[in-house]
């Protein structure tokens, strides 16, 4: 007589867990944000003549810090005009990629003495305030009051396939050049996974109202996609796009061509081992596939770059195997493109990869990862190339 009841009883929990996980997924659905609206971007006008050259006037290595003989996906930020730095860069460092030990490094370059700072930890395991197991590509961004945010890959169970987009911010104006100098703004709400398995690598891209576009991506499994993430300029999320149909496609990174036309270049996980495009002509607000590049990609973060003068660069492993050669190549249009100069070169099996580029006090910055143990950086001057 008390089966009736029981199945009731099961059922009535049934219909709650159902009624549970709805309520959930609306809840998750209602937080994420809607699909980026149209805009501009912070673009110079596209050149009609042959590319400038580069000449290398500076190289070496940003200082480690102490006891961390692993180092990785450095990305730099350019400080305002009059700022005494004229530079920060931060990358992870620790025993080893993905070891509990790894935090977020950074040091700022002296705009005076043109020297790095010593090397301190501006974000670690602990500052997250949540379950985390790893940390890594820090990808830096200043807005409209100067003050820096950082955005942070943060895993807890799984690999880097489960990680979280942390949004943290400098805690005040002194923080910056303070070890454990940023506080915590929220995880971006970009599944209802949990916002599992969306990871960022890249620089943003400008706009002209302040704000700026973070390139994203979703790499759960064996298909990955690029998505836009839209922040106005306060530093708050408004939107989000997928950036074309494409899977296998990873570590975008943006490049104007105009204000409204941008491309998105990345990283292939396919056996195509060619750089990866798609492209907006209306301000991110829709994103088309286009052909591949002629460029090969062994599976490897690029870094892109739009001059004053509209050139456009482009830091890439320049093999469709392995990442012992890193070059930089020359463009006037985003697709077809030119090699400029060997920035690193190795015997197979050696590695200079997940460069960062920036314009800064009129030169050309770079930065990469030297055999997974240091950060290695070199400048640029430019000269007009010969027609």
């Amino acid at each position: 007589m008390r089966v009736p009841g029981l199945r009731l009883s099961l059922l009535s929990r049934l219909l709650l867990a159902l009624l549970a996980c709805g309520l959930v997924i609306a809840w998750d659905l209602q937080s994420r944000p809607a699909p980026l609206a149209a805009d501009q971007a912070v673009s110079a006008t596209p050149r009609s003549t042959p590319p400038v050259q580069l000449i290398r006037t500076g190289q070496g290595h940003i200082p480690m810090p102490p006891d961390a003989p692993s180092a990785h996906a450095s990305n730099l930020l350019v400080m305002p005009e009059g700022h005494p730095w004229s530079l920060m860069a931060f990358w992870f460092a620790g025993s080893r990629e993905a070891a509990p030990d790894v935090q977020i490094a950074s040091a700022h370059l002296d705009r005076s003495s043109g020297a790095w700072s010593p090397a301190r930890y501006a974000v670690g395991r602990q500052d997250l305030g949540f379950g985390t197991t790893r940390l890594g590509n820090p990808v830096p961004w200043l807005d409209q009051e100067g003050r820096v945010h950082l955005f942070v890959v943060a895993t807890g169970l799984g690999g880097w396939a489960a990680g979280r987009v942390v949004h943290l911010r400098q805690r005040d104006a002194a923080a910056i050049g303070q070890p454990h100098g940023f506080a915590v703004q929220r995880v971006l709400p970009l599944s209802w996974l949990w916002n599992y398995s969306f990871l960022v690598r890249n620089t943003p891209l400008l706009l002209r109202d302040s704000g700026m576009v973070l390139p994203a991506y979703f790499e759960m499994g064996d298909p990955g996609f690029p998505v836009a993430l839209r922040f106005d300029a306060q530093g708050q999320m408004r939107s989000m796009v997928r950036m074309g149909q494409d899977r296998k496609t990873i570590q975008p990174a943006l490049l104007p061509v105009s204000a409204t036309h941008w491309l998105a270049l990345a990283r292939d996980t396919s056996g195509a081992r060619k750089i990866r495009l798609s492209q907006t002509h209306d301000g991110g607000a829709h994103w088309q596939n286009a052909p591949n590049l002629s460029l090969p990609n062994p599976d490897a973060s690029i870094a892109t770059l739009q001059l004053p003068d509209g050139t456009m660069l482009m830091a890439h492993n320049t093999t469709s195997e392995g990442r012992h050669s890193l070059g930089l190549s020359a463009s006037v249009d985003g697709v077809q493109w030119t090699p400029s100069l060997t920035a690193a070169q190795g015997s197979a099996g050696s590695e200079y990869s997940y460069p960062s580029l920036v314009w800064v006090d009129q030169h050309v910055m770079l930065s990469y990862t030297d055999q997974r143990r240091q950060i290695a950086w070199q400048r640029f001057a430019i000269l007009p190339a010969t027609p």
